[in-house]
């Protein structure tokens, strides 16, 4: 029986708490983007990830990625395997020196991010209940057949596709359902003509900075032991990042905009989302190469959505699917044999035929998430509704979901609560 190795188990579990301290530092960034009357819906969609993915991925979540495939190639043939995670009860049972509840965990984790992250494209209008029931259907049908293609023993893992650490299975998987779920529910009212410029940027730096931190978590962590490779994955983490903040600068400059913190802050998730899949694949000048690009790219991506007209409130398509499609890419691109034992990108002497699976691989996952979570919307929309009235969402999504305000503001001249007094008895609210 393999024995524990205190030193990788203590790794992965310091790795699992950084990837958990993501999702609360998201709330805060995608908190500040918000319009003030959107902050608590957004941090609230963030919280409740946590809490409804925990519970799905302890269910039935692991026992879809990871279960016993017995050769099947998109989904694992026994549902039951890890159903309720018995197994983590046997102490003994440890993989390469990793104990089953720490691997358990830091899956557990990814899960979670990658859900909240969808919550950004449709600020200021999303039924609360309505994503709470997508959120646990894309999880059991989209990201744990996903995750066991990419890492279980799956299609794409078989054809020898590369993902470090969720380039296609979190962040291009996340952006696709955040497009298709963006369709469903529609534009916010007024959008085109409206002011929806971020209500607090001090929150958005607070959160880039969370997210940055527990990115190396991420990252470094996904090399499943504390060696060589998990220090490289936290090197290229950090300049492919850096990379990015001063290419966005540039670009900005570039069209004449002016330098920004939102620009910067783009920045930072525009690196870190490319450099996730190559993290542990590629040598640092290759980090600073994949960086530089998203942060060329991803200005430019996020504009798309005025020319096409869809509404992704908060940039998940143009930052997490178009990123991570990138990095995915890139890995066929800048990988290095040294560090992946052998597999070379196309700049190393590399086939085509490698970057064409890479290709392959990210642009079947996001057709797959996008038409999937558009089906679980469209029911959704046809059944209890997946959209705030249009009172409420002039009023305001956090009064009329949550009753209430993330501001205690000033009222008749008084401090109180920050919302609007209500005459006679309150509104119910539509859920």
């Amino acid at each position: 029986m393999p024995e524990l190795d205190t030193g990788n188990n203590a790794w992965i579990l310091i790795s699992a708490a950084l990837v958990l301290l993501m999702t609360p530092g998201l709330a805060l960034f995608y908190g500040g983007l918000s319009r003030s009357s959107s902050v608590i819906n957004m941090m609230l969609k963030c919280l409740v990830a946590i809490g409804l993915t925990s519970v799905v991925w302890v269910l039935v979540g692991e026992s879809i990625a990871i279960g016993d495939g017995g050769g099947n190639p998109f989904f694992s043939m026994d549902v039951s395997s890890a159903f309720g995670l018995r197994y983590v009860t046997d102490l003994g049972m440890v993989d390469g020196g990793v104990s089953a509840g720490a691997m358990s965990a830091f899956g557990m984790m990814f899960a979670i991010i990658t859900v909240a992250l969808i919550a950004g494209a449709v600020a200021d209008r999303m039924k609360f209940s309505a994503w709470i029931i997508f959120s646990a259907a894309w999880v059991v049908l989209v990201y744990a057949p996903v995750a066991y293609w990419v890492w279980g023993g799956g299609w794409i893992e078989e054809l020898g596709v590369l993902d470090f650490a969720g380039g296609t299975a979190v962040h291009a998987n996340a952006g696709a359902a955040a497009l298709g779920l963006a369709l469903v529910v529609g534009r916010r009212i007024g959008w085109k003509d409206g002011n929806f410029a971020p209500h607090n940027l001090p929150l958005v730096v607070i959160g880039a900075g969370l997210l940055w931190f527990g990115w190396f978590g991420f990252n470094a962590g996904s090399a499943f032991v504390s060696d060589a490779i998990a220090g490289l994955a936290l090197l290229n983490t950090q300049v492919a990042t850096a990379a990015a903040i001063l290419a966005w600068l540039l670009i900005d400059r570039i069209r004449g905009i002016k330098p920004s913190v939102l620009g910067a802050c783009s920045g930072v998730i525009a690196g870190l989302v490319a450099i996730t899949p190559a993290a542990g694949y590629v040598t640092p000048l290759g980090a600073i190469a994949i960086g530089a690009v998203a942060g060329v790219i991803c200005p430019f991506a996020i504009g798309l959505k005025h020319k096409l007209g869809y509404d992704d409130s908060l940039d998940v398509v143009g930052l997490h699917m178009v990123a991570g499609i990138w990095g995915s890419i890139a890995v066929g691109l800048f990988a290095f044999g040294g560090v992946t034992g052998g597999t070379d990108g196309v700049f190393y002497g590399g086939s085509f035929a490698f970057l064409g699976w890479q290709t392959v691989a990210v642009l079947s996952v996001v057709l797959y998430s996008f038409v999937v979570a558009l089906i679980i919307a469209l029911v959704l929309k046809f059944t209890i509704g997946v959209r705030i009235t249009e009172e409420q969402e002039l009023a305001g999504i956090d009064a009329a979901q949550h009753g209430e305000a993330g501001y205690d503001m000033p009222v008749n001249g008084n401090v109180g609560t920050g919302l609007p007094e209500a005459a006679g008895e309150p509104e119910k609210v539509n859920v």
